[in-house]
């Protein structure tokens, strides 16, 4: 389904942010990419969704959906492809919606975007996925303003939305860093849940171990721009082969001799 083959990516004039990496994902998996920040997880998956920040570019290599290089799209087909087929979740969903619009106005305007719909027709789906994310009075929170949302309700917005069209691909940035633990649990919960539901295939990308492991089907630990550590969850939590995967590891907290991400 996805296909990303040795890949190199490069700011401006500066030495390459990504080189060398590979991978290969199927419908419905789920693959984790873990590593500190500036390691060049983030940059993977702009890659991906062609929105590579500033004079960033892919150098060398391809990445292919469906069997269709993304490389050479043009402005209207990358268009008809975001937020249908491939949709994103960033650290902060709350910080993409605009504060001086009602969510309600903001969802309509996304929904009618990429399909033609009545405004009524919109309102009804953008509720009905808000009642997905299991928030509470979907038609009040239409008519609120971001500021009068909690930081976890608005990420569950910006989830509603980015599933809005059954995407075949979700790549989420980070989504749960922000959030209080609780609300992390049930975010990725419910990430999980659109993966059993609608078969969507999620790259998720997060400094945080446990969350990884959790929901990985792989696991792709990065360090300073290239991949150290790749393979299924069992793998790569039972036999790294890097050092830095198996300090990784080690920064897991215990509690009474049992590791959070057993």
């Amino acid at each position: 389904m996805l296909e990303i083959k040795d890949l190199a990516v490069q700011y401006g004039k500066q030495a390459p942010t990504i080189e060398h990496f590979n991978l290969s994902m199927k419908k419905g998996e789920i693959i984790s990419v873990v590593g500190e920040s500036g390691s060049g997880k983030t940059t993977v998956i702009r890659a991906v969704l062609g929105a590579l920040a500033g004079a960033g570019r892919v150098t060398s290599g391809d990445i292919l959906f469906q069997g269709k290089s993304l490389l050479n799209n043009s402005r209207d087909e990358w268009r008809k492809l975001r937020g249908t087929k491939m949709s994103m979740i960033f650290q902060d969903c709350g910080g993409t919606l605009n504060p001086i619009r009602k969510i309600g106005s903001q969802y309509v305007e996304y929904i009618c975007t990429h399909r033609k719909m009545s405004k009524d027709e919109a309102w009804k789906l953008g509720v009905t996925m808000l009642e997905k994310m299991r928030l509470p009075d979907a038609e009040n929170i239409m008519k609120s303003y971001p500021h009068q949302l909690s930081g976890g309700m608005r990420q569950r917005v910006g989830i509603a939305m980015a599933m809005t069209f059954s995407p075949e691909l979700l790549l989420a940035d980070e989504p749960t860093s922000a959030l209080d633990v609780t609300t992390q649990a049930q975010i990725v919960r419910q990430m999980m849940e659109l993966r059993d539901s609608f078969g969507t295939s999620i790259i998720i990308v997060t400094h945080n171990l446990g969350v990884a492991a959790y929901m990985a089907d792989q696991l792709i630990v990065m360090k300073n721009g290239k991949v150290v550590d790749q393979g299924t969850r069992d793998e790569v939590m039972s036999h790294p082969t890097n050092d830095y995967t198996k300090k990784l590891l080690e920064a897991v907290p215990e509690m009474e001799g049992r590791r959070f991400v057993s």
